[in-house]
């Protein structure tokens, strides 16, 4: 099933440019942060393609710096807008960043929503938890809130540990998971440690999103292991953005973007040259419907895939990215010239069913730059030194490099319901 109701690829443009006109409209001397950059905008766009000549990118650093400027929320709020809901960013490499919505813009976030969850295959009968923390993310909220609005009954579990969610699965008669990769994973090894049978469970789908793997063979077929009879979809959702692309239901390592509600494109990392398909390169958004808080082109840090032009076998126009998100910018290392993406090494980790949970780590040592991956093994995993000389053979096969593998006791590595941080700069 295809969410994309054109029959063309140039159909398809000719929406974005309306609404990127409308949007033009909507905050010229009403929006003070963007109203400056909109100004070599004619009064009526005639290309989509103009969009990307004339509107400069945004960074996160630029809505850093207006909030420092005017504290706390920043001049990112268009004129007569009324906010119902305020968020914040992740923070975790950076100073989080507020962000406020209004009804408007919560009704277009539900509607992004619902379209994930009709691309999923999710139905009003299901019931549905949502593994988060429930902090000031965006993304818990919106997506539990398009949830109730689709018709589903909900059910957050933030206070709860994580035995007693297992048994809410299956008390519950639990249909639909929303969880990180790694979460579901967890759940899995604690289902284990308590004896709980997951094959008894009723999930029958996985949402997952917050990190790489939902789109990663690897990974997806991992977490299906791990609870029989759930089929595992990834989402991709930021606060600056909503959520921003649904699962292709042909494809299952592709997102497509929702192109009725963004303009996407895809540069060379730190430049503006725009990629060919095929080649990786940073994702740049542009929010079509949320006028109170918009974004224009966003240099979002995230890596991805271009996938060809031509129309999905899904039937969907839609820009596709093959292996979903690929990882963050500020992750991908070079070691002596050769890029290596996190999700690549996601992976070759993941076919190791024996790993329970890795990080890498990198540093930078007489100029030259080295990785080095921790493993740490399901207990009593028969001749460990195996799988990291194993490991280590089939990396040095995918990239070319000679990078060392080590085995930590169990117990080492850090858990959580949140996405992981499994890469660390030293």
């Amino acid at each position: 099933m295809s969410l994309d109701k054109h029959d063309s690829r140039s159909g398809m443009q000719e929406e974005q440019l309306n609404q990127l006109n409308t949007l033009a409209k909507a905050l010229r001397g009403r929006n003070p942060f963007h109203d400056e950059r909109l100004k070599n905008l004619p009064n009526k766009l005639r290309d989509v393609h103009d969009w990307s000549e004339m509107v400069p990118f945004t960074l996160r650093a630029d809505y850093q710096q207006d909030q420092q400027e005017h504290p706390p929320y920043g001049s990112n709020w268009t004129a007569e807008a009324e906010a119902v809901l305020l968020s914040t960013t992740s923070g975790t490499s950076t100073q989080p960043i507020f962000w406020r919505d209004d009804k408007e813009g919560m009704k277009w976030l539900a509607g992004n929503w619902k379209k994930v969850y009709q691309a999923a295959g999710l139905k009003t009968s299901d019931v549905a938890m949502f593994a988060w923390s429930f902090g000031p993310q965006l993304m818990e909220w919106t997506a539990i809130d398009a949830a109730r609005r689709f018709g589903m009954m909900c059910l957050p579990v933030g206070s709860i540990n994580t035995v007693g969610r297992l048994k809410m699965i299956i008390d519950c008669r639990v249909s639909v998971l929303f969880c990180t990769p790694s979460y579901a994973l967890r759940l899995g090894e604690i289902a284990r440690e308590e004896n709980i049978d997951l094959s008894q469970s009723c999930l029958r789908r996985i949402i997952v999103g917050g990190e790489p793997g939902g789109s990663i063979t690897a990974t997806r077929q991992r977490i299906e292991k791990v609870w029989p009879g759930a089929r595992v979809l990834d989402t991709y959702c930021l606060t600056e953005t909503g959520p921003v692309a649904y699962p292709c239901p042909v494809n299952a390592d592709t997102l497509h973007i929702l192109s009725d509600s963004f303009y996407a494109e895809v540069v060379a990392p730190e430049s503006d040259n725009k990629m060919q398909p095929g080649f990786v390169g940073e994702l740049i958004l542009t929010t079509l419907g949320r006028h109170a808080s918009p974004a224009l082109r966003f240099r979002t840090g995230d890596l991805v895939k271009r996938g060809p032009r031509a129309q999905c076998s899904c039937g969907s126009f839609d820009l596709a990215l093959e292996g979903g998100i690929i990882g963050r910018l500020d992750n991908l290392v070079y070691v002596r010239g050769i890029s290596v993406y996190p999700s690549a090494v996601e992976e070759l980790i993941r076919r190791h069913p024996q790993v329970l949970e890795y990080r890498v780590e990198v540093k930078s040592r007489r100029s030259m730059t080295e990785m080095a991956v921790k493993l740490e093994l399901v207990a009593g995993t028969d001749k460990p030194q195996k799988i990291a000389k194993t490991l280590a053979l089939e990396m040095q096969t995918a990239f070319g490099l000679k990078i060392p593998v080590e085995i930590l006791p169990e117990g080492s590595l850090e858990r959580g319901e949140s996405s992981a941080r499994r890469w660390h700069r030293l």
